[in-house]
C-alpha cells in the first residue's frame, strides 16, 4: 500500500521537479521554508520563471495513479498529510511535507513512528551532531542510540557521517528502533560511504524523505530535512557541534516548536563542542547517557514505586576484555583496585573502565565505584 491522495501525490511530484530551482535559494534558509509553505500554484509562480506555463501544464497532467504505481514498484510507502498514519508532530510545522516517503516494512511505520497523537505510548528522540566527530563523540552517540532503542524509544537522525551514523548504528545494535531522514529520494544511500548502513536501515528500521524517489541530493534539502527531524522528535539531543554546525539548525527548530533540547557536554576548548556547550549555557538539558533522555521523554514512575533494574546490554562486538570487566562489576568488583591484581595493572583497568564509561555502559560514582547503567 503506497497511500498519498491525488492532491498530495501531485505536490510531491512538483517538489521533485522544482528541487533544482530551489537550490538557487539555498543560501537563505528562511526563504526556502517560506517557499516550501506555498501552495502548488504559488510555488510554480515563485520558482517557474519563464517555464511557468509549461510547469503548470505538466503539473495538471501528472497522473497520481502512475506516480503511486512507480513508488510501489520500489516498495516505497507514501504517507500523505491526509493519512491517519501521518506523524502528528509534522503538523506543527508551518511548512509540513505533503508526503513522507518511507522505505522499510509498512508495519514498522506504526511501530517506530506512531501517530504522535495524545496518548500514543511511542516516543521519538532525535540524536544529531558533527560530521567530523571525535571518537569520544561517536561513542557517546552510539551508546545513546543503543540505550534509547533498547528502552523502546525511536532514534531519529539524518544518516550523515559522524554522530548521525553512530546513533543509527547504536540503535541497530539493540532493538533497531531508528528512523533516518534523508535530503534526497529515500532509495539513495547518501552519503555513498553509508551504503551498507542505508541497506541495514531499510531491512531493519525505516528510511524516510519528503522528496520523491528519483530525487538526487541538493544542498538546500539538508537544512530543510532538519525541520522534519526536529518535528518528528519529542526531544532533540546534540552530540558535538561546532559554532556554525547544521545540527544547531535542528536544535533551533526544535526550540521554535516548543520541544525539549539536550546537549552532551564537551571539553571547553574543543572546536567540536563549541556549539553544544553554548546550548548548555543557554539552558539546554545536560545529556550524559540514555537515562537522562528517558527521564525527560518517557517520565518516571510514581513516587514509591521502584523501577525494575535492567542493565543496558553490551554490544555484540564488545571486546572480550571489556565484556569480562562488565561481568566482574556485576559480581561486585566495582573499583579499579577490585579488578587489578597488582599496581602495574591498575592503569590498564582504569583505561578499560573509562572506555566502558564512554560507551555508556557504566557510570562512575563517588568513591571511585563503577556501576552498570540501567534502563
Amino acid at each position: 500500500m503506497t497511500g498519498a491522495c491525488d492532491v498530495c501525490a501531485r505536490r510531491a511530484w512538483l517538489l521533485g521537479h522544482l528541487a533544482g530551482r530551489l537550490e538557487i535559494r539555498r543560501g537563505d534558509r528562511g526563504a526556502i521554508r517560506e517557499v516550501l509553505a506555498l501552495g502548488d500554484e504559488q510555488l510554480i509562480d515563485a520558482l517557474g520563471g519563464r517555464d511557468r506555463a509549461r510547469l503548470t501544464t505538466e503539473w495538471e497532467a501528472a497522473d497520481p495513479d502512475r506516480l503511486r504505481t512507480a513508488w510501489s514498484a520500489i516498495a516505497c510507502t507514501a504517507i500523505c498529510a491526509h493519512d491517519a498514519r501521518y506523524p502528528a508532530g509534522l503538523r506543527d510545522l508551518t511548512d509540513p511535507p505533503a508526503v513522507l516517503f518511507v522505505l522499510g516494512e509498512p508495519p514498522r511505520v506504526d511501530a517506530l513512528l506512531g501517530s504522535g497523537a495524545p496518548g500514543d505510548p511511542r516516543h521519538q528522540v532525535a540524536v544529531v551532531g558533527a560530521r567530523r566527530a571525535s571518537p569520544d563523540g561517536q561513542a557517546t552517540a552510539r551508546a545513546l542510540g543503543r540505550g534509547l532503542s533498547a528502552s523502546g524509544v525511536t532514534v531519529v537522525s539524518g544518516m550523515a557521517l559522524g554522530i548521525d551514523s553512530a546513533a543509527h548504528e547504536g540503535a541497530l545494535e539493540s532493538a533497531a528502533r531508528t528512523v533516518a531522514v534523508l535530503a534526497c529520494g529515500p532509495e539513495y544511500a547518501y552519503p555513498p560511504r553509508r551504503r551498507q548502513l542505508h541497506r541495514r536501515l531499510v531491512e531493519q528500521a525505516l528510511v524516510v524523505s519528503e522528496l520523491p524517489p528519483g530525487t538526487t541530493p541538493y544542498r538546500w534539502a539538508f537544512p530543510a530535512r532538519n525541520r522534519i527531524i526536529a518535528a518528528l522528535a519529542e526531544m532533540t539531543v546534540i552530540v558535538e557541534a561546532a559554532e556554525r554546525s547544521g545540527s544547531l539548525i535542528t536544535a533551533e527548530i526544535a526550540m521554535d516548536l516548543g520541544r525539549e533540547v539536550g546537549a552532551s557536554p564537551g571539553a571547553p576548548a574543543a572546536w567540536h563542542s563549541a556549539g553544544t556547550n553554548a546550548l548548555l549555557r543557554d539552558g539546554a538539558r545536560i545529556v550524559r547517557h540514555a537515562l537522562d533522555v528517558i527521564d525527560d521523554v518517557v517520565g518516571v514512575l510514581p513516587q514509591g514505586v521502584p523501577p525494575a533494574r535492567r542493565v543496558l546490554p553490551p554490544p555484540a562486538d564488545l571486546a572480550p576484555e571489556l565484556r569480562e570487566l562488565l561481568a566482574a562489576i556485576d559480581r561486585g568488583a566495582d573499583t579499579v583496585v577490585g579488578n587489578a591484581s597488582s599496581p602495574a595493572q591498575a592503569g590498564a583497568v582504569l583505561g578499560r573502565l573509562t572506555e566502558l564509561e564512554l560507551l555508556g555502559l557504566v557510570e562512575r560514582r563517588p568513591g571511585g565505584r563503577y556501576v552498570r547503567v540501567a534502563l
